[in-house]
């Protein structure tokens, strides 16, 4: 029942429940109180909405900006509790006496330091945003950009403000409860006073030397550094939050690149989900700041995703655009129209370019080029179970996608019997459950199945714990936590300087220390190591978030359930079983014929009665069937482990850098024989854009 609750209000657990539950009723609960009239109950009630209120606001409840949209926001929260104040003053037969009053004009004043209040932090928070934020970028030397006001003034400032009311509505209480109203004026004093201040001490941060250059100022600095760092090769992205790991993919590549890179991205919410990073990042959500950016040096941009965005890239003909895409499978994404804008479409292997070919959607077979896939580098290839612990199988389904297709995604249909068979598998196996990052953000069926998914891994995980035929060498793990811990430790205080108070700040001092990254990557695997280490490899477990990676379930891993998704492609990589499920019963040759990436597989149905394939082939790789065929699907899919993917990468690279070149030579060739009177709009490489959006010599996008 409170879990039907919790999900009917959405609110993040009980614990958000019980205070949205105190905090609707404290408001009744105070206007009986000032009715009866009670000091005592209107203290008690206020001292609940006050704190319950606080809780939800520091919780980010979803409740809370509901709230505000049924004219029920934080402002009027707190006009309600003053009046109901008034209103006990009058029932306590105080309406006569100065207290009375003063509590009236009091609350008038206080109310109207909002309003500046307001403005003040408004003001400044749009003027400390810039028009482009950036990451490893030397802004410093180029403009001037101040220190951020103090975080105390400005997060949750409108909250903060008005919980100045405290002092005056407990002075009044208190005054009219010993019948002195010395304490009554001194709440009020109180709260007024630091109403002022606060106000007062806003003022500097909207005017001069601490507020940063111009926007003019700044596109100007972001263009000079442009012109010196003389950018070749451009990631370019832009999404939403939750699709940030479709960029953080590529930092590594592309900070393995020959070339000079650069990322552009253009969405700060994407800036302040990226990954740690040495490559330069510049963040421009403004299209017209784009279009007048300085980008001729560039001769090749990398777009990750297909999205409306991309235009203002695409417009420019002084480089090459190719999708590399985030991911590489048989879903229709992977072959979506939209890619024969590019100039090229890159594909790990043959299958991506076959994929193409029988999609038939216009991307022709000479645009496109097999790079491999850069990020299963870390993948290791299996060798078998050791014969010092027992088989680990993962699932790892995809996401329930944008509409309800029933193959999309084996967690509403087959989810639970898979995860039944597989804590049941006798000899035992144990269980990793992996979901993709957007599990049930669309669907609320697919969110419930992944509860009960959760569910029952934790239910067979605890009685895993309590069966003595499982041991724990408690020295090891022991032993690995505090390893953990002391990783922890030192990567807290490498990043824990990395948060500055505003995007201003971190533009300025947002470039990267080489030592400190590479040392924050060491970490990182030393991290992975301990944290496997530190729980029995027995031991069922649900792993969400960022870390563990994908990548170290598959090295932990022995072999992986899944659905029809790029998961599937790189789980290859690794040479080890897999099983995928047939959600939408296609039936096995259908399936097969269909997905390329399932034809090394063991094909589940909904009841997923064929997993015992799957654990037979872990369990004895000698008699496993799949064995070849996995590795022909590989070289397939993935391309030739010789040359390495990074080598055949950078080779395309550099290859397509040189037909920029050469077409670029031939637009100065020909507007040099041409004359001064010729009129090639495509010749310059980066037209001045107004604001209004009117380019010069060209149609504006």
């Amino acid at each position: 029942m409170i879990s039907t609750a919790i999900r009917v209000a959405r609110v993040g657990s009980a614990a958000e429940l019980a205070a949205a539950v105190l905090m609707l009723l404290g408001f009744p609960c105070l206007m009986l109180a000032a009715l009866v009239p009670s000091i005592p109950a209107f203290a008690a009630a206020a001292a609940v909405t006050y704190l319950a209120d606080h809780y939800l606001h520091r919780k980010g409840s979803y409740l809370v900006s509901r709230l505000s949209k049924v004219r029920a926001g934080l402002s009027i929260r707190f006009l309600i509790r003053q009046l109901l104040l008034i209103l006990l003053l009058a029932r306590l037969s105080l309406a006569d006496n100065l207290i009375y009053y003063g509590a009236i004009a009091c609350f008038i004043a206080f109310y109207g330091l909002q309003a500046p209040h307001g403005a003040l932090t408004t003001l400044i928070r749009n003027r400390r945003r810039m028009p482009v934020a950036t990451r490893n970028v030397d802004l410093a030397s180029r403009i001037r950009i101040p220190d951020a006001p103090p975080q105390v003034l400005l997060n949750r400032a409108a909250e903060k403000m008005l919980h100045l009311d405290l002092a005056a509505v407990v002075g009044i209480l208190l005054g009219a409860s010993l019948e002195s109203a010395a304490v009554g004026y001194t709440g009020i004093g109180v709260t007024v006073a630091a109403g002022v201040l606060y106000v007062l001490a806003l003022l500097p941060y909207v005017r001069g030397r601490k507020t940063p250059p111009s926007p003019e100022k700044v596109l100007d600095a972001v263009d000079d550094w442009l012109r010196e760092y003389r950018p070749e090769t451009v990631l370019y992205f832009s999404g939403s939050k939750d699709s940030a790991y479709q960029v953080n993919m590529w930092l590594e590549t592309m900070e393995q690149l020959d070339t000079r890179p650069l990322v552009i991205l253009r969405e700060r919410v994407i800036l302040q989900n990226l990954a740690p990073t040495t490559v330069p990042v510049v963040c421009v959500p403004g299209g017209v700041h784009l279009m007048n950016m300085d980008l001729s040096t560039v001769r090749v941009a990398l777009y990750a995703a297909n999205v409306g965005k991309n235009i203002h890239m695409l417009r420019v003909p002084t480089m090459k655009h190719v999708f590399i895409g985030h991911g590489d499978s048989d879903k229709l994404a992977s072959v979506n129209p939209y890619s024969k804008v590019y100039d090229e479409v890159w594909t790990a292997g043959r299958a991506g370019r076959d994929r193409y070919a029988i999609a038939d959607v216009g991307v022709r077979d000479d645009d496109i080029v097999e790079v491999g896939r850069p990020q299963l580098a870390p993948i290791q290839t299996w060798q078998g179970v050791p014969d010092d612990r027992m088989p680990t199988v993962l699932y790892a389904p995809t996401w329930e996608g944008w509409d309800d297709n029933p193959g999309n995604t084996s967690i509403l249909l087959a989810g639970e019997n898979i995860v039944k068979k597989l804590v049941k598998a006798d000899p035992p196996v144990r269980v990793l459950y992996k979901p993709h990052p957007f599990t049930g953000t669309r669907s609320a069926k697919a969110k419930a199945a992944h509860q009960r998914i959760t569910a029952l891994i934790e239910k067979a995980a605890a009685a895993r714990a309590a069966d003595p035929r499982f041991t724990v060498d408690t020295a090891a793990q022991s032993e690995a936590r505090a390893e953990l811990a002391r990783i922890e430790a030192r990567l807290a205080e490498l990043t824990g300087g990395t948060d500055k108070g505003d995007e201003a700040e971190a533009s300025r001092d947002g470039v990267a220390d080489v030592a400190r990254h590479e040392e924050t990557a060491r970490l990182r695997a030393e991290w992975n190591t301990a944290y496997w280490r530190s729980v029995p490899d027995w031991e069922h477990r649900v792993i969400t978030g960022a870390e563990p990676r994908l990548y170290d379930c598959f090295n932990v891993s022995d072999a992986m359930v899944s659905d029809i998704s790029s998961v599937v492609s790189d789980f290859i990589a690794s040479g080890k079983p897999y099983a995928v499920t047939d959600s939408a019963e296609l039936g096995v040759e259908e399936f097969k014929r269909q997905n390329t990436a399932v034809r090394a597989a063991v094909i589940l149905s909904n009841g997923a009665k064929e997993l015992d394939g799957l654990l037979d082939a872990v369990r004895d790789p000698s008699a496993d069937p799949l064995a070849g065929d996995r590795g022909e699907l590989k070289r397939y899919l993935l391309g030739p482990d010789e040359p390495k993917s990074i080598d055949q990468f950078n080779t395309a690279v550099r290859q397509l850098a040189l037909k920029a070149e050469a077409r670029n030579l031939g637009q100065e060739s020909r507007i040099t024989t041409g004359g001064p009177d010729v009129e090639l709009a495509d010749a310059v490489p980066v037209p001045r854009v107004s604001a209004a959006g009117e380019a010069d010599g060209v149609d504006a996008v």
